[in-house]
């Protein structure tokens, strides 16, 4: 009976969380602000207790869980409307790096030291500050950068060019497998991708660890490695 009652208050939690969900809105990690991130683990916290509570009455934690949810989902209705409140509730940017200088009362303020921020520099594609015009906090977590115009990537318009579209390409190749059903997607068989295979220098799918094809029928190959390489210029 024990066994009945944790599978059925188990499925209870799941719809629960479902609804919830489903009302609070379908954020994604790097879009939750920390209220959201705290009520998202409390609620988790809940359901898990209501799901292997075999004393008391379950209902009570379900009552906790809407509770939090329809919290959450009222302080981001009234966050929406009201900008005082936001600022008091989500936060606001926190401006890090400008013009050339770090701020490290802003980075302490930020709970992140230099190390933390030149990593998410790298993350972000600049290997030398001097590439970085701003980097601000934002109240997700995130730091937004803005290069130096020198530095940012040339505009198609900026040369009055007008490229082709790209498409997103199929994946043929995974550790080692071939991607039937991304293959047939090509239009192409496994003949045709042993041939392509062979022309690149490579023998079979085995030593792939993944292949992509775009809409020209041009194969990506990148190869199996299986030794680790190390990295010491950053440490």
């Amino acid at each position: 009976m024990d066994a009945l009652k944790v599978a059925l208050s188990s499925l209870g939690s799941i719809l629960v969380l479902f609804l919830l969900t489903k009302l609070m809105g379908d954020k994604q990690m790097s879009q939750m602000s920390m209220f959201d991130y705290i009520t998202g683990i409390t609620i988790g916290s809940i359901a898990a207790e209501m799901a292997t509570e075999l004393e008391g009455n379950p209902f009570h934690p379900m009552i906790a869980m809407v509770v939090y949810g329809i919290t959450a989902l009222l302080i981001s209705i009234i966050t929406s409307k009201s900008l005082k409140l936001r600022k008091a509730i989500v936060g606001k940017p926190i401006l890090l790096y400008d013009n050339g200088v770090v701020f490290k009362k802003n980075l302490t303020k930020s709970r992140i030291d230099i190390t933390d921020f030149l990593t998410q520099c790298r993350i972000a594609g600049y290997f030398d500050l001097s590439q970085i015009q701003t980097a601000i906090m934002e109240q997700n977590g995130l730091i937004s950068f803005l290069p130096v115009s020198t530095a940012r990537p040339i505009n198609p318009k900026d040369m009055n060019l007008s490229p082709a579209q790209n498409y997103v390409v199929t994946n043929v190749i995974m550790d080692g497998h071939v991607i039937k059903q991304g293959l047939a997607a090509t239009g192409k068989n496994e003949v045709w991708l042993n041939e392509q295979l062979r022309a690149q220098g490579y023998k079979s799918a085995k030593d792939i660890f993944l292949a992509t094809c775009d809409n020209n029928f041009n194969l990506a190959v990148y190869p199996l490695i299986k030794d680790a390489k190390s990295f010491d210029r950053l440490e």
